[in-house]
């Protein structure tokens, strides 16, 4: 009922202009805080009467769009209400910082990074079992930085924490994070953009469809922004 009543007051007030009003935009925490905010920046440049609200979650039936108008999922839409399109595919890679492999070297095969100070989940470990049979081998007490929040194991990786995976396109970012493995371990990850259909057509909401179309797949294709 919270969603629904939301829902309607961002309709409501969208109807006020062509080129105003709300729109709620649901991504993963690491799209969310690496990815969009530059887009943003350049649609409020273009669409100052029109405020943003972020919802940030990894799980997949907490982006529902029940309670957005757009979202930046990691999955193919599958329910009739929805309007998708496939941006492309990110890949997860094993980085580690240049500090902490003058420190503690560097793993010449997987199995030695059993010996390395590794960076994973505390609670949640859906999303890492995901990325393959590695991850699947690996327990929580496998990992001495432990965070269920992937911007935070982000944070920890750019601090030379220790070995940990990170979306390419967000690491070129940062020269001093090096790749591992880059043979053996590249996790593709589609990245689609979805509407709900009933509000896809609304000026406000197509503004932003094509702004994080733009961005996304600039992302995409790996140029920094």
């Amino acid at each position: 009922m919270a969603a629904a009543s939301a829902a309607l007051t961002r309709t409501a007030a969208g109807q006020a202009g062509t080129d105003r009003g709300v729109v709620r935009v649901a991504a993963s925490d690491i799209i969310g805080g690496e990815a969009l905010p530059a887009i943003f920046a350049s649609f409020r440049s273009a669409h100052p009467r029109v405020e943003i609200e972020l919802a940030l979650s990894n799980r997949n039936e907490d982006l529902s769009l029940r309670a957005a108008d757009l979202a930046a999922r990691m999955t193919r839409p599958q329910q009739s209400h929805l309007r998708g399109r496939r941006i492309g595919v990110s890949r997860i890679g094993l980085y580690a910082h240049r500090d902490y492999l003058a420190r503690f070297g560097r793993p010449t095969k997987l199995v030695d990074l059993s010996q390395h100070q590794l960076i994973g989940y505390d609670s949640d470990n859906l999303s890492f079992r995901a990325v393959g049979p590695f991850a699947r081998s690996l327990r929580r007490e496998n990992f001495v930085s432990r965070c269920d929040h992937d911007l935070a194991q982000l944070a920890a990786l750019r601090a030379g924490v220790g070995v940990g995976g990170a979306q390419e396109n967000i690491v070129r970012r940062t020269p001093e994070l090096e790749r591992l493995f880059a043979a053996e371990f590249a996790v593709p990850l589609e990245i689609w953009l979805v509407a709900q259909e009933d509000v896809a057509d609304t000026p406000r909401v197509r503004a932003m469809w094509d702004a994080l179309a733009k961005g996304l797949t600039a992302f995409v294709k790996g140029n920094v922004f």
